[in-house]
Parts: structure tokens; sequence; C-alpha cells
């Protein structure tokens, strides 16, 4: 009886979204419908302001292989298409090395899933969409162009390159948003992993996330969202050859739980790089003990052209080294962190990773 009511919620809601699409400078926006379903649901409510319960002992185990034997499946997206509509167990996916050149979504009903590759370097997941590329007669969107989309909570990734593989824009190019990875889920964690792209490589839409010897490759805004995620001993790599920026956080109220730090990371690349720029009106990013090469600009922040943000944001650093560390240059309405103030980010308190992520 709950799988049929929930189909015929998932058919109205999805009847509803197409009697009426939104679109904004032209392109459809789907995310806006997905937070519509979410907040119907009460998932987001729920993830984010109750305790959180994850389950780490496997109660199936599946392969993925680029040549498959029995029992073996030739896609990723076969083998989570194979799992049942609602999922309440952890299942392991081992994926084999080889390059998957395949679009993955992982529906919001199939939880504890745990993709585990042969090694970054090793196990690749590509694709090449751009927000402007048109499907069934309309654009995908930024939130449509993720080479893997995760929707479902309790999701942990090992190992694994995510790509997107479209070329790096022009500057000033618009529509060419190429996501590599979305996480629009709560309590996710990815470790050892790889996002490769361009403009808005890692869509860290919502929820709250850990991301542990993560490497992170993009040009503009290349870490986005307005997720609650912390950013532990990752590497940051900008390939731009203008100016870029390395997050867009998207809080927008002074209520909001969200907000991205980084603690232990490392900054470096080309170009000329933000360490952020407000998104939301009270963006909130904090870098701890980061190095940060001499790409990161003097200035630091950028306000995304409004004054009344610098009032509410919340940029700082604390204990950062490196060439591009040097506070004496960044903007005034950025923080130079005591002790005390910087405590609370550096954590996985910060994410209430003693729920969730313990094993």
């Amino acid at each position: 009886m709950v799988l049929k009511l929930l189909f015929l919620m998932v058919l109205f809601l999805n009847a509803n979204s197409l009697s009426m699409p939104e679109t904004f400078n032209g392109f459809l926006v789907p995310e806006e419908d997905y937070l519509k379903w979410l907040k119907h649901m009460g998932s987001f409510k729920h993830s984010l302001f109750q305790k959180a319960k994850n389950k780490f002992k496997p109660c199936l185990t599946m392969k993925v292989s680029s040549k498959p034997r029995s029992g073996e499946f030739p896609t990723v997206q076969k083998a989570i298409n194979s799992l049942p509509v609602i999922n309440n167990c952890r299942v392991v996916i081992s994926i084999s090395a080889g390059t998957y050149r395949e679009k993955v979504e992982i529906p919001a009903t199939t939880a504890y899933v745990t993709l585990q590759g042969a090694g970054a370097d090793k196990t690749i997941i590509e694709w090449g969409d751009t927000a402007d590329r048109v499907e069934n007669g309309r654009p995908l969107g930024t939130f449509g162009s993720a080479t893997f989309a995760v929707n479902s909570p309790y999701f942990i990734a090992k190992d694994i390159t995510f790509k997107n593989k479209a070329p790096l824009p022009p500057s000033g190019a618009l529509g060419k948003q190429a996501v590599a990875l979305r996480i629009s889920a709560d309590t996710a964690a990815f470790i050892s992993c790889k996002f490769i792209g361009a403009q808005d490589t890692l869509y860290d839409h919502i929820g709250r996330h850990y991301f542990k010897k993560c490497y992170i490759e993009g040009s503009v805004d290349f870490i986005f969202g307005n997720g609650l995620s912390l950013y532990e001993d990752c590497h940051l790599h900008a390939v731009t050859t203008t100016f870029g920026a390395l997050t867009a956080q998207k809080r927008q109220s002074f209520l909001e739980e969200t907000g991205f730090s980084f603690v232990n990371c490392r900054i470096t690349g080309s170009g000329a790089l933000y360490l952020g720029r407000a998104w939301g009106n009270f963006s909130r990013v904090v870098f701890a003990y980061t190095y940060m090469d001499k790409i990161i600009t003097p200035r630091g922040w950028y306000d995304w052209g409004d004054k009344s943000r610098e009032m509410t944001v919340f940029f700082g650093q604390y204990k950062c080294s490196g060439p591009g560390a040097d506070f004496g240059g960044r903007v005034a309405w950025s923080r130079e962190l005591t002790e005390q103030q910087a405590r609370p980010f550096i954590s996985i308190g910060f994410i209430d990773g003693h729920e969730w992520l313990l094993n």
C-alpha cells in the first residue's frame, strides 16, 4: 500500500511540473520542482533537524564491470535500477577499473548505497552535459547537467572519479555550467574521490556532507550550493585562465544551518581565484589550516555585486598558510578567526558527524 501511495504521489507531482514549467533566463528550473517535492515529503526537515542513524553493515553486494561476467552489471545505472524502489539496508556496489561513459542518477528512495571504486585514477564515471544542452525540447539547466546525481540519504562513495568532460568555456559564456556531481540529499560521504570539471564542478546542493582526501578541479564556482559540508584534507585545483572562484555558497537566511568548511586543504592551480562569492545573502564559508597558493587574489572574496551582502555573509580563515593566505589585503568584511570562533567549523561536529559518519 505504501509503495502504491508513493508511486501515485510521484506521478502527480511530475504531472504538475510538466504542466507548469518554471524558467529563469530561458532555462527550465527542475531544481525548484525537486525542492518542492522534498518539502512535500518532509525529507529535508526530517534529515537536517532530527537525529540521523546510518547503517554500515551490508545486506547486499554487487559488482559493476566494463567487461561483465555472469551476475555482474555493465553500467552503474543498471546496478542502481536493480535495487528495490524503497531500499532500507546498506548495499555495496563494487565498480572495477574502467571508464564508464554514462549519466547516473540515484532516486530519493534508494538510500544506503555505497559505491566502491578500484581507485580514483582507475574507476571513472564521465559524461559531458552542459546547462544549455536541449533535451526533449528543453535546456537541462545546471541542476540537470550533472554526470552523477545523488538524491538519496546515507550515500557513500570511495575511490572514484566523477567527471564532466565538457570543455572549459570562454570567459563570460552563458549556459556552460557543467556539473560533475550533484548531491541533493542528507548524510553523504565521499572518501578519496575526484571531481573533475570546469564551471560548477561540484553541486553541493542540500544536506550534510563529508569530503575526505578528495581532489576537486574547476574554474568558476566549482564548489557551490547550500549544503552543510566539511571538506577535510582535500586538494582544490583551479584551471581558469582569467578570474575564477572556488566557492559559491547559497545560505539565504540567518536561521539556515548551512555552510562550507575547509580544513587542512590545499589550493593550487592557475589564473586569479577568489576563495568565494556570496551567492546567498548569508553565505558562509571558512578555511582553516589550509595552504593557499599565490593564485588567491589578495581581496579573497566577492560580494556578487551586492554591497548589502557584505553585512550578512560569514567569510573567514584560521591559521592558513602559503603565499595566498596573507590576510592583510582581504576585504574588510571577511574575518580572521580566533580559536574560539573557528572551533565550531573544524571538526565533524560541524556536520553532526558523530550521529551518522562514524562506523
